[in-house]
C-alpha cells in the first residue's frame, strides 16, 4: 500500500559523512567522488555503492533497467504490486534478495550491510517508521531520494519539483553517473523520448483530447495523482487531459464532487493491493454520485499496473498502451 508522509523537510539532502555528504558551497569533490543534485541539492557519495536496498517496485526497476543488481544487496516490496514474471526484469527479480514483503526498515538495511539505500518520501521513507535520510546518515549510511517524491515546501506533505518525466529522466541520469553507466542511462533514456515521441505524434489534439479521471484507492475520498506523479505524463502525451493536473502535489486525496464536476471521460484504475481491478471498476460503476459521469455512463474504465503508474522504466511503455486506449475513445465522441 502507497503511504502518504505525514511530515517534515524534502530531502535526500541530509546525507554526510560515511559515504555520502551534502557538498559545501566551494569544497572540490575528490577525483572518485560523484555529486549529484537530488531533490535540488547537491550531494557527493565518496565512492560506488556495491550493496544497494531498494524500496518497492519502480525503484527496484530503476536498477535492474540499467543492468545494477549485482550492486544491490537486496529489495523490500509488498507482494500486491502485480505479476513480475513477465517483466523484462524477471531474472533480476529472481537473483535479488527479496528482503521483505512489507515496508523497508532500519533492520533490513543494517542486516545485508546496505551502502546506499534508494529510496523515496511515500516509497519508504516515512518518519513514523524511523527510516529517513537523517536517521540513515546517523548510520553511517547514505541514501538517494526517488525525484518523483521529493518534498516541495508548498506544504508539509506536498511531492514533486518537476514534470514526471522529467523525474525519471534525471533518476536514471544520475544513477548512471553514480555507477558509472552512464552511456546505458543515457541509451535507455533515449528510446523512452522516442516512444512516447510516437505515442504523443498520434495522439488526439485541442478539444478531442479525452478528459481523464486516475483513480487509484479510496471510497468516501479518492486517491488520485496531482501534476507531479507519474499519471500526469501519461495521461498527457498518451492524448488526454489530468482532471486533477491542477492540484500541485503528486498523490494526492481529492473530493469526489470535484471529480463529478470535472466529468471525465476515461478513468484510468491504478491495479494493486487487496482491492484489486476488478472491484474498483465495480465500485466506480455502482456509486451513486458517479452515475452521470460520462466515464461511467459509457463505461470507459482502463486498468493500468500500480508499476506503470509510478515512477519507473515501464511509465513509456504504459504511455503507449494508455494512448491507443484514448485514440478509440477520441474517435467515437
Amino acid at each position: 500500500m502507497r503511504l502518504v508522509p505525514a511530515a517534515a523537510l524534502c530531502l535526500a539532502a541530509a546525507l554526510t559523512g560515511c559515504g555520502a555528504r551534502v557538498e559545501p558551497a566551494g569544497d572540490a569533490a575528490s577525483a572518485t567522488a560523484v555529486t549529484l543534485t537530488n531533490c535540488g541539492r547537491k550531494v557527493t557519495y565518496d565512492k560506488v555503492p556495491e550493496r544497494v536496498v531498494t524500496n518497492d517496485v519502480g525503484i527496484t526497476e530503476l536498477m535492474f533497467a540499467l543492468g545494477l543488481e549485482d550492486r544491490m544487496a537486496g529489495y523490500a516490496m509488498p507482494d500486491d504490486k502485480g505479476d513480475l514474471t513477465g517483466v523484462p526484469w524477471k531474472d533480476a527479480y529472481r537473483e535479488v534478495r527479496w528482503l521483505s514483503k512489507d515496508q523497508l526498515t532500519q533492520e533490513n538495511v543494517l542486516d545485508v550491510r546496505a551502502d546506499l539505500v534508494l529510496a523515496g518520501w511515500g516509497y519508504g521513507f516515512r518518519e513514523d517508521g524511523g527510516l529517513t535520510p537523517d536517521a540513515l546518515e546517523k548510520l553511517g549510511i547514505p541514501s538517494y531520494v526517488l525525484t518523483e517524491s521529493c518534498r516541495n515546501g508548498r506544504t508539509t506533505t506536498s511531492r514533486g519539483i518537476m514534470p514526471p518525466l522529467d523525474a525519471l529522466y534525471a533518476d536514471l541520469t544520475n544513477l548512471g553517473r553514480l555507477f558509472g553507466v552512464e552511456e546505458r542511462a543515457a541509451k535507455l533514456i533515449a528510446g523512452f523520448r522516442e516512444q512516447v515521441a510516437g505515442v504523443r505524434a498520434r495522439a488526439p489534439q485541442g478539444a478531442g483530447r479525452p478528459k481523464v479521471f486516475l483513480y487509484d484507492s479510496g471510497r468516501d475520498q479518492p486517491f488520485t495523482s496531482g501534476r507531479y506523479a507519474a499519471p500526469q505524463q501519461i495521461i498527457t502525451e498518451a492524448g488526454g487531459v489530468n482532471v486533477m493536473e491542477d492540484a500541485a502535489d503528486s498523490w494526492t486525496t481529492v473530493g469526489w464532487e470535484s471529480v463529478v464536476a470535472r466529468d471525465p471521460d476515461v478513468i484510468v484504475v491504478c491495479d494493486y493491493g487487496d482491492v484489486g481491478a476488478e472491484q474498483k471498476k465495480r465500485f466506480l460503476l455502482s456509486y451513486a454520485p458517479l452515475r452521470d459521469v460520462s466515464a461511467v455512463r459509457h463505461r470507459r474504465i482502463f486498468v493500468l499496473d500500480y508499476a506503470d503508474l509510478v515512477e519507473s522504466p515501464r511509465n513509456p511503455a504504459a504511455i503507449a498502451r494508455l494512448g491507443a486506449y484514448l485514440r478509440t475513445v477520441a474517435g467515437k465522441r
